[in-house]
């Protein structure tokens, strides 16, 4: 576990955000190109003064429906515990002569459906997108404008102003995500909530579950109740696991959909298995039940190909999984499945892939099921070999792009490191920033790209502070990498940029990595 109070001590150095700075009677001069927001935004202008919130501020909204009404209310939630103030949330046909607007338009194609204008003047803050999806990555945007005390939970006795100007928004990459391995340690539902607002909070859209493994069964199936009584009872080094149960995970799904967030469930077959064969033997060609394991090794396991058995779990599992889970994709895995032959392999994934497409959804793949007959519409996520990303592209898939030496989260920064492992590569703060998804691999281009993916796999992690420590800082530049333009994202930019995010996080009460390579300021 890592100290935030240690950190700062060591670390820090005191800083003033320039919006800050604020007189008792006139706006003081700002400027909104100097403020730091990550991902940093397609265009940004200035004019150089200020909006202030105060306890009058309203928040109207053009179009008063369900999804509005919950992002205006997000806004307000999220305003409240440090301002103190109570806003009044009001229908407006008509944009007002002041306070905080929420505008649904059509004026604008660029935007999609996750771009946003935000307009600031003296008197109003508009907010304008083509979808409340987008009006919610504005909302991120905005609380990066004001102070960083804005993230606190209590009231702070200040001003609240924005800099005037104009930002326009939109994202890269269609799939910017994350995955937390829940298997290996388990994670409370309390804590992956967390995860889905730190993520959101730089506008990520996507949370991959790493749901069952060699060490732990994490969901409820309903019709095979032993994967979790028994399967679900460890983790790594022997602790206790657990599990979601199915309405913890309808809990987690809508909790994440609030924030426009879609759940990507992983059941990891036919090897990483370990904890299904020693619930139901008869997955097992043997027919014998393996013990529990609580070790880190890998490809040992793997589900009986041959048995119709086998097919009718991989069937019931799926069916369940697509029920509770009203996004697109359901992730199979496939994986390392070192004794799984690859005759067995192939017809295996092929037949797993006609399950997944069988109840509505599409099927998403570590970069090994490439070996298999792929659908156009499956998905292959590239982790270890870019030749099984071409493979992929040559079969018509998209790639999710998450080579380990760049992109994963559980590596550990530097040699001194005490989480995380080294096997890919050592990944410190400026290694994760400095790479492009589309020009890593000259076969893989722009076209092929559905976006990226950092995953954290927790053997080592097993606390909310352990996982914040190897997300933070990282998990922003990969957010900053699956949004922002290639041509505005320059490291000697961005770390100035990430530096003055320190007060920021530390009021988020965020376990950061204090890298070196970052000059930390705060306030």
């Amino acid at each position: 576990m890592h100290s935030v109070t240690e950190k700062t001590k060591r670390h820090l150095i005191i800083f003033i955000f320039p919006i800050l700075i604020f007189s008792c009677t006139q706006p003081e001069p700002t400027d909104l190109t100097k403020v730091s927001i990550i991902p940093i935004p397609v265009s940004v202008e200035a004019t150089g003064s200020a909006y202030t919130i105060t306890s009058e501020t309203v928040i109207y909204l053009s179009e008063s429906n369900d999804e509005t009404k919950n992002v205006a209310a997000y806004l307000s939630n999220l305003l409240h515990p440090a301002t103190g103030f109570d806003f009044k949330i009001e229908p407006s046909e008509n944009e007002p002569k002041a306070g905080i607007y929420l505008a649904l338009t059509s004026e604008n194609n660029e935007l999609g459906t996750e771009g946003y204008e935000l307009e600031v003047t003296e008197d109003v803050m508009k907010l304008s997108a083509n979808q409340p999806e987008g009006l919610f990555r504005g909302v991120q945007t905005l609380r990066q404008l004001l102070p960083a005390d804005i993230e606190a939970q209590s009231v702070q006795n200040q001003q609240w102003q924005v800099a005037t100007g104009k930002i326009v928004d939109y994202p890269e990459y269609e799939h910017r995500g994350s995955m937390l391995d829940v298997s290996r340690h388990f994670f409370r539902k309390e804590d992956v909530k967390r995860y889905i607002d730190l993520i959101a909070a730089y506008k990520m859209n996507r949370l991959h579950l790493h749901l069952a493994d060699d060490q732990g069964w994490r969901i409820e199936i309903k019709s095979w109740p032993n994967l979790t009584a028994h399967g679900g009872k460890t983790e790594v080094g022997g602790g206790e696991g657990g599990f979601y149960t199915q309405e913890d995970y309808k809990e987690i799904v809508q909790y994440a959909a609030e924030r426009y967030i879609m759940i990507i469930p992983e059941i990891d077959m036919p090897g990483h298995t370990n904890a299904a064969l020693s619930s139901y033997p008869e997955l097992n060609c043997s027919g014998e039940a393996p013990e529990l394991y609580t070790g880190t090794e890998v490809g040992f396991s793997t589900l009986c190909t041959d048995k119709e058995i086998t097919y009718k779990f991989v069937d019931d599992v799926i069916s369940e999984l697509a029920t509770l889970t009203p996004g697109s994709y359901i992730h199979v895995g496939g994986d390392e499945s070192h004794v799984t032959a690859m005759e067995d392999y192939i017809p295996f994934i092929n037949r797993v892939q006609e399950i997944v497409m069988s109840h509505n959804k599409k099927m998403i793949g570590w970069d090994e099921v490439v070996n298999a007959e792929l659908d156009s519409s499956t998905i292959v996520q590239y982790w270890s070999e870019a030749d099984n990303a071409v493979m992929a592209i040559n079969q018509g898939a998209k790639v999710i792009m998450s080579p380990a030496y760049k992109a994963y989260l559980d590596m550990q920064y530097d040699s001194a490191s005490t989480l995380g492992q080294n096997w890919a590569a050592y990944i410190e703060v400026d290694e994760a920033y400095q790479w492009d998804l589309a020009s890593l691999n000259a076969t893989i281009t722009r076209d092929n790209i559905l976006g990226i993916e950092a995953p954290l796999w927790s053997e080592t992690i097993e606390t909310m502070d352990d996982i914040e420590y190897l997300m933070f800082p990282r998990i922003m530049g990969y957010a900053e990498i699956g949004w922002s333009p290639v041509k505005l994202r320059n490291w000697e930019e961005y770390k100035l940029r990430l530096a003055a995010q320190s007060s920021r996080l530390k009021i988020m009460q965020v376990d950061y990595y204090p890298s070196t390579k970052v000059p930390w300021v705060t306030n």
